[in-house]
């Protein structure tokens, strides 16, 4: 009988050897497969409406995935990393009670009056991290308390908020995207953050992979570049493929510049690789 996956599999025959399916289809059924072009189209697409003016019709794609314009964006017009802000609901309770109060091992500390390093030692057994952890990007004490406090949850939070944001803020893969700069920001305080915890985000990580090949090599070069040099050591297949295979396709067709510029990126890669390797080889000698 006919059964839907075969349906879909005979219709996607009919699209391109149309000759060879004789029976007649239904017209609305389950889409089982991807479109595999949409990528390369939105990409051709965008470099067209870069290089031929803007278009009234603007394509939203994101990493490869057609979609409307982020919903955040009906309620708030920029792309802003979240302040710290606490998990309970008790901060009006607790600026009425004394710094005794504050202090004291039963109750939690709010990030909120968390303001110097001393004052992380005193409470970092009554610390909690913020509701929203995209906040910790841009403070340098919680990001201390983060790489104290090795907690796969902790990690597990700020790669899912993470990978949302880039996946949907990324200029070259949103058609006509106005917030460029505020992108740019973004991920210039995601690199910093990956600088001072001396390790790369996986989130990160997942994002350059599927981005690097629908990238042109201009949009956010630097900051791209610098966020490639913190991808973790992995095998070479992967890296070949996922990584240097993209970057190869743009270092031989683009300028001299560029071209140094990524041997700058892979170079600050090695050492990063480098000093993680010795870092490790030192804590198994010791141990």
């Amino acid at each position: 009988g006919m059964q839907s996956h075969l349906q879909a599999l005979l219709s996607l025959y009919k699209l391109f050897c149309p000759e060879q399916v004789t029976i007649t289809l239904p017209g609305k059924m389950k889409s089982y497969f991807k479109n595999s072009e949409g990528p390369w189209k939105a990409a051709i697409t965008a470099v067209r409406q870069r290089n031929q003016g803007t278009s009234p019709l603007s394509q939203a794609v994101c990493l490869g995935t057609s979609q409307p314009q982020s919903r955040k964006r009906k309620w708030n017009a920029q792309l802003v990393i979240p302040a710290s802000s606490t998990n309970t609901n008790n901060l009006e309770e607790d600026k009425e009670n004394n710094c005794a109060y504050l202090y004291s091992t039963n109750e939690s500390f709010p990030v909120e009056q968390l303001r110097t390093f001393p004052q992380l030692l005193r409470n970092i057994h009554c610390l909690e991290f913020p509701s929203q952890m995209g906040s910790v990007l841009t403070n340098p004490l919680l990001l201390h308390y983060m790489n104290c406090v090795k907690d796969e949850s902790i990690y597990l939070r700020l790669y899912y908020w993470m990978g949302q944001m880039l996946q949907e803020e990324c200029t070259w893969c949103v058609v006509d995207n106005p917030y460029e700069e505020e992108f740019k920001s973004f991920l210039e305080a995601v690199y910093k953050a990956e600088c001072f915890l001396q390790e790369g985000f996986s989130a990160c990580e997942e994002f350059l992979y599927k981005t690097l090949p629908l990238w042109d090599g201009f949009c956010c070069r630097s900051e791209i570049l610098r966020l490639v040099s913190w991808i973790p050591l992995s095998s070479f297949s992967d890296i070949k493929s996922c990584l240097y295979d993209p970057l190869a396709q743009l270092f031989f067709t683009s300028s001299i510049y560029f071209k140094c510029s990524v041997l700058e990126s892979l170079k600050e890669l090695l050492q990063n690789w480098l000093n993680c390797n010795a870092i490790q080889m030192d804590s198994e000698f010791s141990t």
